[in-house]
Formats: structure tokens, sequence, C-alpha cells
């Protein structure tokens, strides 16, 4: 089995990714919660946020990876939606209290949508662009989702923020729904690009359905469904990406049992500490402050990351152990 072994009393000892295809109408929270009873561990957590709308890859940390968290949270990700364009919303999604426009579609009065000008338009979100987050987002205002504080009818005034968006492809339109394929760095929102392209287009647009295809390096195929999960514990489990598998972009080195020693207690490990490497990095050449390194013990178990230092050589950031 991948990612899980059995402990003397015969359950489940997880450590590794679940890489969980959420259903619509939950939150990312709420999957967590029905994993964590499903599996019966406390220790897990989820990898990028996704709305309460939005179905598809929502990675679960579980064990010892919660502690690896921030840095798989980093990759690209690939999204599928529908954007539902002559009207808005407080929310920026279908989910929220109409502003303009209207949701009839039988509603003869609503502007003709230009594939043209769709495509003119989509062009201007494509590379390093900035991007206001919804009024109705997880960013915090003087420390307070600002969510809750449009909730309360309260003035919210996101900060502008640097996004990266790798590609805009137009699927189809039919009607006033814009089908797309975007891939994009962490901190991009759709919804906001709904709301913005119906904004540049002088219609008004918000977001009608939204799937995640691919969050960092894990993606749909490795996906399983959340009532799967629930019904069937142990051949959820087996699905789980154990931690040798994780981060596979970062080279690995392996330790000496002396190195060993050292990195499980945060010590600095120097070249003689190191085995062999996984040829995709030289320890002569370990000159870049802050280049990240797995290191494995002899057995071939994660057991940290580290640090390269011009000084210290790799210096333990994260331990596993």
């Amino acid at each position: 089995m991948r990612g899980l072994s059995s402990s003397t009393k015969g359950s489940l000892v997880m450590d590794g990714v679940l890489v969980v295809d959420k259903p619509t109408g939950l939150t990312s929270h709420d999957v967590v919660a029905h994993v964590r009873r499903a599996l019966d561990t406390r220790r897990i957590g989820h990898i990028g946020t996704l709305d309460p709308m939005a179905t598809g890859v929502l990675p679960l940390v579980i064990g010892r990876a919660t502690r690896l968290a921030p840095l798989l949270s980093r990759g690209r990700k690939v999204y599928d939606g529908v954007i539902r364009l002559g009207v808005a919303t407080d929310t920026y999604d279908i989910t929220g209290s109409v502003t303009s426009g209207t949701l009839d579609d039988g509603d003869h009065d609503q502007p003709a949508i230009d594939m043209v000008a769709v495509e003119a338009a989509s062009h201007t979100f494509i590379g390093h662009i900035i991007q206001q987050p919804p009024p109705f987002s997880a960013k915090k205002i003087r420390g307070v989702r600002a969510y809750k504080l449009a909730r309360r009818r309260q003035r919210v005034e996101t900060r502008a923020v640097a996004v990266t968006v790798h590609a805009f492809e137009i699927v189809s339109l039919w009607g006033n729904r814009l089908r797309c394929r975007v891939i994009c760095d962490p901190g991009f929102y759709m919804r906001a690009l709904a709301h913005d392209l119906g904004e540049m287009l002088g219609c008004g647009g918000c977001l009608e359905s939204l799937r995640r295809e691919c969050s960092s390096t894990f993606n749909l195929n490795q996906s399983v469904p959340l009532a799967s999960i629930e019904d069937e514990r142990r051949s959820a489990a087996e699905h789980i990406v154990p931690l040798t598998r994780l981060l596979p972009e970062l080279p690995g080195v392996v330790l000496t049992d002396h190195g060993r020693r050292r990195a499980v207690h945060g010590n600095n490990v120097s070249q003689a500490d190191v085995l062999s490497t996984d040829g995709t990095w030289r320890p002569a050449e370990a000159t870049t402050e802050s280049d990240k390194v797995k290191l494995y013990d002899r057995e071939g178990s994660l057991i940290g990351i580290a640090e390269t230092n011009t000084r210290s050589f790799l210096h333990p950031t994260i331990v596993l152990v």
C-alpha cells in the first residue's frame, strides 16, 4: 500500500497527500472534516482553497505531510470555468445577489456577446497582471476575513495584488456563456477574472461554474471522489501519495547515519554527511542560498527538507521524523 501502514493495534497510520475530487456545495473546510471522520485522523489540512460552488482537485495533507503544506501549495493551477456574461453579482459568481443585468436566459434585452471582442479582451489577462480580489474572499482586512465583513454589509476594500496567468484559452461561447481554461499561479481568483472580463466587455460577468483540474503536481487522474472516501476507508487510504513521491521537482540526497542523526535534530549537514545524490544536484555546486533539497535516509524514507547554505552546506528547515 502507498502512504499507509498498520500499527500494532491494526489502525492505519497515514502520511502523505490524498487528492480529493471536491463536490460542489461544500467548503474546503467541510471536505477536511468529512475526510477526518472517514479516515479517523486528526492531523489533516487542505492545500489551496476551493469555493463551495467549485469542484475538482483539492489536495489534503495528512500526518507528517502537513509540515510540507507551504511547499506543496506553490505550483500552478489549471481551471476549467464557465463565465456567465451579461450579469454581475456581489460575490462575482452565480451564488451572489445580482447587481446588474439578469440571470434570465430568456431576456432578449441582454447585449449580444461578440467572440472577437471576447478574444481581444482575453489577451489583456495573460502574463503578470494586477488583480483586485473579490469582496467575498478569504483575504484579511485589518485581521478580519473579507467575506465576513461583506456579509455584515460593511465596506470591503481589498488590496490589489500582482498575479500571473500563463494561459487563458477560450474553449467555446454559446449564448452568454463563455467556457475557458486558465493556467495560473497561486493567488489568482477566477471569480475576479469573470467580473473583470465582464467589466471590460461592458456587459458584466460572473463565474457560473468552476472545476480545478490541477493543483501543483496533483491532478484529477489521482483524485478520489469524496463519497468513495467515506464509503471505504482502507481503499481511500491506498490512494494517498506517500512522502517519498512528494515535491518531485526538488533534488534529493541520501544521508549517512551520522547525517540523519544531525538532520532530525535540526543540525546542519556537511558534505561528509551526504552518502549519494539523485543525480540532479551536485554538492560541489551548492553555492546558491536557500535552494531546497530533500533529505532521505539509507532506507529511502524522506526525513526532511534542507536549504543550501554557503556557510554550513545544508540547513534542515523542515524535519519529518
